[in-house]
C-alpha cells in the first residue's frame, strides 16, 4: 500500500509539473535582444524611394474591412549573421498603454508567461534571413477589440525557443514615442450610407 501511495504521489507531481509548464519558459522580455525594426500601416511600403519602410501611421483601421501591413527587418546596429539562428517569427497586436488603463486583463508584465499585452495573433511563419526586409499584410479580423495597438514580433530558433524580438513602439511602451499606434474599431462602420441618405433627404426637402 505504501509503495502504491508513493507511485500515486509521483504521478500527481509529474501531472502537476506538466500543467504548470509555461509557454515561454519564464523568459523575461527585458532579457531578450531587441534586434528587429518593426513598423505597421494600412499603406504598402514605398519600394522605390524608401524600400522596406512603412510611413508612420496614426489613425483608424476598421476591423473586418481594412488591411494592415507589417514590415520587419534586422536593425542596422546589429552585425551580419545575427539572424543565423532565427527560424520563425510570430507577430502579434499589442494593447498600447492608453488601452490598458483600468483593464487588468491587458496588464503588461516583464515575465512573458504573465504578460497580457500582446494577445492577438497576426502572423506566424518562417523567418527568411536571405532577404533584407519582410512584409506581410492581412485584413484584420472583425472581432478585434476597439483599442489602440502597437505591433510586436517574436523570433524563435529551430528548437522553438524565443531568442529575440522587435516592436513598433519604444520598448517601454511610452506613447510619446509610439509612432505606429493605430485604432482598430470592431463595432463602428464607416458612415457611407448615412451620408448618402442625408444627401438624398436634403435634396428631396429642397425639391419639395
Amino acid at each position: 500500500m505504501a509503495l502504491h501511495g508513493l507511485m500515486l504521489l509521483a504521478s500527481l507531481l509529474v501531472l502537476l509539473s506538466c500543467l504548470t509548464e509555461t509557454a515561454y519558459g519564464g523568459i523575461l522580455l527585458s532579457s531578450l535582444p531587441n534586434t528587429l525594426d518593426v513598423s505597421a500601416s494600412p499603406h504598402k511600403p514605398d519600394q522605390v524611394n524608401t524600400p522596406g519602410v512603412l510611413l508612420n501611421f496614426v489613425g483608424n483601421i476598421i476591423a473586418g474591412e481594412d488591411k494592415l501591413g507589417v514590415v520587419w527587418s534586422l536593425n542596422n546596429s546589429f552585425p551580419v549573421g545575427t539572424e543565423a539562428a532565427y527560424k520563425t517569427v510570430n507577430i502579434k497586436l499589442c494593447y498600447a498603454p492608453v488601452s490598458q488603463v483600468g483593464k487588468p486583463e491587458r496588464k503588461t508584465e516583464d515575465d512573458l508567461d504573465k504578460d497580457k499585452t500582446c494577445q492577438i495573433e497576426f502572423y506566424t511563419g518562417p523567418y527568411n534571413a536571405s532577404v533584407k526586409w519582410r512584409y506581410y499584410e492581412s485584413t484584420l479580423d472583425r472581432h478585434v477589440p476597439h483599442a489602440s495597438y502597437f505591433v510586436r514580433a517574436y523570433v524563435n530558433d529551430s528548437a522553438g525557443v524565443l531568442v529575440a524580438y522587435g516592436q513598433s513602439s519604444e520598448p517601454n511602451g511610452n506613447e510619446n514615442y509610439t509612432v505606429n499606434i493605430f485604432v482598430v474599431s470592431g463595432s463602428h462602420k464607416r458612415p457611407k450610407m448615412v451620408s448618402i441618405w442625408f444627401s438624398v433627404f436634403v435634396l428631396l426637402f429642397f425639391v419639395a
